[in-house]
């Protein structure tokens, strides 16, 4: 399957580089492993596309709840953090 969403010009730009090598996204939509992901660039200045696109393979999901692990609490206070790992 292929699913559009838009995505801000700083975070675009990071996909498209390489540097930014996963995407945090509200689980209102289905998505599976194998999945492409077209990611459209947003500008929320002029609230329109650029016209550029970048395309990714989705190799893993995780998708979780706040309080998956009895810290809704904890995130609230603190927030999350979205840990890259490279080799």
């Amino acid at each position: 399957m292929i699913i559009k969403k838009k995505t801000w010009p700083e975070y675009f730009e990071l996909v498209k580089s390489g540097k930014k090598k996963f995407d945090l996204r509200v689980a209102n939509f289905d998505i599976k492993v194998g999945d492409t992901l077209v990611l459209e660039e947003w500008d929320p200045k002029t609230k329109s596309y650029t016209g550029r696109t970048t395309t990714k393979n989705v190799g893993y999901i995780l998708k979780f709840k706040l309080d998956s692990f009895g810290q809704e609490e904890q995130i609230n206070k603190h927030g999350l953090y979205v840990i890259q790992l490279e080799d």
